[in-house]
Formats: structure tokens, C-alpha cells, sequence
């Protein structure tokens, strides 16, 4: 898919696409083109959404050209794609490096809040991507393959948290996995992503340390709260 050359001149910090020899170059490497390509999708479909991200402009920020991106990924929507699995892998193999099955449940479950909570804040990319495909109605996701295992892995990591929280007595029987991490995934995704008008109304600095900080306190002590008996 083509697109015309935007006509501005270049963003500051931004690459120029190098010459054809330099793209020649770039294929005797994939792995860091393809990785390149990715990151620099990543960072204008955060900023633009799919609609508005162009790929000339990716391919300036990855110091390549349109040819190398059609080369490596075919289009436009499959370079979309391609980023959109990328985000959850890279959430998903986080959380895995937590060792979940071997903390105690109290603790493990408390971490995983924490981490989430802070994978927010360092990633605002992560949920301004989610936040396309959602305007997308998931249109995208449901083409990525290995998703649905992906979130198996996470979900039996998370029951196996909560089994033996019930075993030892300190949670609730029957607890189910999807609606505990909706609990801490909307905790998180709603307060980042209202920031702004919840501090321009309660006229409230959400965005200080301090505020950030016990918002992620809260945030464990009302997951324990739900889970504990």
C-alpha cells in the first residue's frame, strides 16, 4: 500500500532515509531492521492510531525505507499487526519473569497488581495501542495467531496463584482468574487514562509521584481486599 511522501520537512531527532546502499545494508542484519521497523511503528501508532500513522514516517524513525517495511511485513495493516502482538508478548513475558508459582499467594498476587500498575505507567504506549484496537472492536487482535495461548499460559499462572490462596484458607473458594485481573487491569488503565480530565476536575494533581505512588497502594490493598475471605 503507497503512500504519498508527506511534504514536511524532517522532525527533529527523527532519521533520514538513508540511501540504497544503506537499505541494502540493512537486510544483512533482519533481526535488528525488523526490530527497528517495530519499535518505530510502535511509537507513531501510540501517537496517531492506526489511522493517522503513516509509513514513510515509520520508516524515517526506523532509519530505513518503505521498500524494507513491505518487505519485511507486506503492508500496512500487517506492520500493525505485527506491533500489536508484539505489545502483549512483551507484557505477557514481564509478568512470567514475576516467578508467580513460587511466591506466596498473598504476596504473588499483591506483585502482580504492583507490576501491572507500573508496566502502565512505563509503557504509555502499551495502553494507547490498546486503546486503537478497541476502537477497532479487536478486528486485528482476532487475526494474531498464538494470542488465545499466550493468555492461557498467563491465566493458569494466575488460577494456580488463586487455588492455592483458597488452599491455605486466606482466599476466597472459586475465584475466577479473568475477573480478578480485570480488577487490577481497570484500577490501572482507567486512572492513566482519565489523568488529565480527573485532575482538571477535582483540581488535583494526579500525576505527582506522591499521588501515583498511593494510587498503587490502593490499588493492591483493594485486589487483596476482593480476594481475601
Amino acid at each position: 500500500m503507497d503512500e504519498p511522501s508527506s511534504g514536511r520537512p524532517e522532525v527533529e531527532g527523527e532519521v533520514p532515509i538513508p540511501s540504497r546502499a544503506g537499505a541494502e545494508r540493512s537486510t544483512r542484519n533482519p533481526e535488528r531492521t525488523r526490530a527497528a521497523i517495530l519499535e518505530a511503528a510502535r511509537r507513531e501508532i501510540a501517537e496517531k492510531g492506526l489511522a493517522g500513522a503513516r509509513v514513510d514516517v515509520v520508516a524515517r524513525r526506523a532509519g530505513t525505507n518503505k521498500r524494507m517495511i513491505y518487505h519485511y511485513f507486506g503492508d500496512k495493516d500487517a506492520l500493525y499487526l505485527a506491533v500489536l502482538e508484539d505489545t502483549y508478548r512483551h507484557i505477557r513475558q514481564a509478568e512470567r519473569r514475576l516467578d508467580l508459582t513460587r511466591r506466596e499467594p498473598e504476596e504473588g498476587l499483591g506483585e502482580l497488581a504492583l507490576f501491572t500498575w507500573h508496566y502502565y505507567q512505563d509503557h504509555p504506549e502499551f495502553l494507547s495501542i490498546l486503546a486503537t484496537e478497541n476502537l477497532n472492536h479487536a478486528r486485528y487482535l482476532r487475526q494474531a495467531e498464538g494470542i488465545a495461548e499466550m493468555h492461557s499460559n498467563f491465566l493458569s499462572e494466575l488460577s494456580d496463584v488463586l487455588r492455592r490462596g483458597e488452599k491455605k484458607g486466606v482466599f476466597k473458594p472459586g475465584l475466577d482468574p479473568v475477573t480478578v485481573y480485570l480488577t487490577i487491569a481497570s484500577l490501572g488503565f482507567f486512572y492513566l487514562s482519565n489523568r488529565y480530565t480527573l485532575s482538571t476536575v477535582f483540581r488535583r494533581d494526579l500525576q505527582t509521584r506522591a499521588e501515583l505512588d498511593r494510587w498503587g497502594e490502593h490499588i493492591v490493598t483493594t485486589v487483596l481486599a476482593t480476594v481475601r475471605r
